[in-house]
Parts: C-alpha cells; structure tokens; sequence
C-alpha cells in the first residue's frame, strides 16, 4: 500500500444526491455510523473509507488484476448548515468527486459545494451525474448539458462528467477509471512532517481491562514529511484550558503508540491517504472529537500558536440565489476554516484585497496556507468566499 500511488478523494453534493450511496457502491463501506445520521439519513461528521483499485481490463476493487492507486475517500455532509465540516473535509483531500443528481439538477448546496472547493483549491474534480435509472434518456441528455454550460468559467469547467446509477451499479468501474488518471500531487516526504487532524477519539470499549487501555487517537492526514512509531510529536493549538476565567491553549508533547494507514498497521506513514495515530495521552483528551483542527509535527518544529493573522481575500461575486455579496467591512465577525480548524474573527484592518482578523480560537499559521471565509446571514454561517494566509 505505502508503494501505490495514494490520493484522498471527498464526495460532496447537495443532500440527498446519493453520496454515501455512491461511496458505499464505490467502496463496499457504509460511511454513516453515527447514531443521529443514521436516524436522520444525512451525514454530519466526515466518514472515510479506504480502497485498492486494480486493473484487469477494466477498473476494480475486487483485487483482480494489478493494484494501480490506494484510495481513501472522505463523505461529507451536503446539508447547508454543516458547510465547516466539508471545508474541513475538502482541507485534507487532492481531488474531489462532485454528485448531481439527474432527476433533480444542480442544486444550491451543489453551487455552494463547488465553491468550497475552489475555496480550498482543489482542482481535481470528477462529475457524477447520479440517477440517470430514474429519467429518460432524454433527460439525462438535457441535464448533462445543463450540468456543462452551468460549470462554464469555474474551476469545474473541464471536468469529466461520469453518468451513473449508484443504486443500479452502472458506470461504476468509469469512476475508478477517472480517480486512477487523477495526477498525483507532487509529495516531499524529506520535508518537516506535517499533520493535519481531523477527528480524535478513544477506542477502548466499556469494560475494558486497564492493562488493555489504549491512548488517545488522531485521525487525519500526513500532508508532508514522514512520521513512525517512537517519534516524540507536538500537537498544536492543544488542549483549551481555562486559569483565572481566561481560556488558554497548551501545546501537548507526547509518543506515537501506533500508526494505521487506512485499516492497516504500519511502523511509518508517509504523505497520502487516510492516517491514524495513536498516542500515549489519555484517551479522554480524544473523545468527541476534541483534538479536530489540531496540527501535528516532531517536537519544536510548529510555529507558535497566533489569534491575529492576516488573510489576502476575494469575495465571490454572488452568494447562492443570485444575491450579490456585500464586501467585507471593518469590526465584521467571519468564520474562517483553516486546514482542519474552524475559527472565528473579527476584522481589525481591511484595505483592498487583504484583512487583519483577531481569532476567538488560535491556529497554528502556515503562510500561503487556504482560508474558507463565511459569513453569518440569517443565522447561517453561508460561504461567501476565499484566501490564504499572508503572515
């Protein structure tokens, strides 16, 4: 596995398009597990699912033929107000498949979607139109040729429309096919590691022994660098404190226990693909998820934690619906989603193209790095455009 070519893939899309149905096709996997999901039918959190595709005249996962790429695909949710949760997805991926429904068409959180992705600078994009078992040839034509003209002049623009009936099991192997042309993003595994965090959570079920106890485990992705088991790490911003009613966070230092890549154990991961650490912390600092949006590397090698940074900017022309977007303004609060993280700031200086924020929450700053810039309309935080980091 560590020897294939290795790509993370999001499947996005407005609610109810079929993608958890198209990933469970794609990979055998049901990715919603939480409870309250499985109740309400929709994805919340971000669910993974880890798969070899091979080559024996045409494209698998049955392990005929010759293994051409390791695929770990990223479910994430399609309803509006979960929007932070897919730019979190979309930060730790390098292509992303898009699902349109062809009985249904592009939807708002379709548009909404494709803007996240150009937010995070994904460029690798494959189209599905799902469903095509549920019109007439005809109209699967019609709304292939919708789903182009209403691409035209986005970063989708040229890319590949796959149709496709997930339920129906059609065109399937076309999907592996467009994933295995996907040109890998060029990797240093010589660099500082660089870890992005996003998910923790304790393992251990109830009743287990305290000899059998495991540490505190990170999910994520390993963007840059090399990381093995015994490597003392450092994982920032850390854990929130609270001293003299001011919240605080403490960077934590601790060893890797184990390493997991996608369902596998190894002694070593390398840049690609979904990843798992577990460390020797106590495993309650990983429950709910309370190490998401963390960064990790060796000990000493992270810059200090910041709560002002400064972002270059660009505001969409029009927010979904067709309402144009007001610009920024001085004293506004935004949502930024930053790599894994989400935070919120205010802006403390704007001129034309660059703003100074002030963070409720600290991140760990990369210069150049991709920010999602939301803003809080009708009680919804709505993705109204994109930038980086300049310091």
């Amino acid at each position: 596995m560590q020897e294939l070519d290795t790509i993370n893939v999001i499947i996005s899309g407005h609610i109810d398009h079929g993608k958890t149905t198209l990933l469970y096709k794609l990979s055998g996997k049901w990715t919603d597990t939480h409870s309250e999901e499985l109740k309400r039918g929709i994805t919340i959190k971000l669910g993974y699912a880890d798969i070899t595709i091979s080559k024996n005249g045409d494209y698998n996962i049955a392990g005929n033929g010759t293994p051409q790429r390791y695929v770990t695909f990223i479910d994430s949710p399609g309803h509006e107000m979960l929007m932070a949760t897919m730019l979190s997805g979309a930060a730790i991926v390098d292509a992303a498949i898009l699902v349109v429904a062809a009985n249904e068409g592009i939807k708002p959180q379709t548009r909404e979607h494709l803007m996240a992705l150009q937010a995070k600078d994904i460029k690798n994009i494959i189209i599905v139109q799902n469903k095509i078992d549920l019109v007439s040839k005809e109209k699967a034509i019609e709304n292939y040729n919708t789903i182009r003209k209403e691409f035209k002049g986005t970063i989708a623009e040229n890319a590949p429309i796959i149709p496709v009936s997930s339920q129906q099991e059609i065109n399937i192997e076309r999907i592996y096919q467009a994933i295995c042309e996907v040109k890998v993003p060029q990797r240093n595994p010589n660099d500082k590691p660089l870890f992005l965090v996003a998910r923790s959570f304790d393992i251990n079920k109830p009743g287990t022994k305290p000899k059998d106890l495991h540490g505190a485990v990170m999910g994520g992705t390993l963007k840059a660098g090399k990381l093995k088991v015994g490597d003392t790490i450092e994982i920032k911003p850390g854990i929130m404190i609270k001293e003299a009613n001011q919240i605080k966070y403490k960077t934590v230092k601790t060893k890797i226990v184990s390493l997991f890549k996608g369902s596998s154990k190894t002694n070593e991961i390398t840049p690609g693909g979904n990843a798992a650490i577990e460390t020797e912390l106590d495993m309650s600092l990983g429950k709910t998820d309370t190490l998401s949006g963390c960064v990790v590397s060796l000990e000493n090698n992270l810059p200090d934690i910041t709560n002002k940074i400064t972002i270059k900017h660009h505001v969409f022309k029009e927010q979904i619906g067709g309402i144009t977007i007001p610009p920024l303004k001085p004293g506004e609060t935004l949502m930024l989603s930053i790599n894994t993280s989400v935070t919120v700031g205010v802006i403390s200086r704007l001129n034309k193209d660059e703003a100074e924020l002030s963070l409720k929450i600290p991140i760990v700053p990369f210069k150049g790095d991709k920010v999602g810039i939301a803003r809080n309309i009708n009680n919804h935080w709505r993705l109204i455009g994109h930038g980086e980091i300049v310091k």
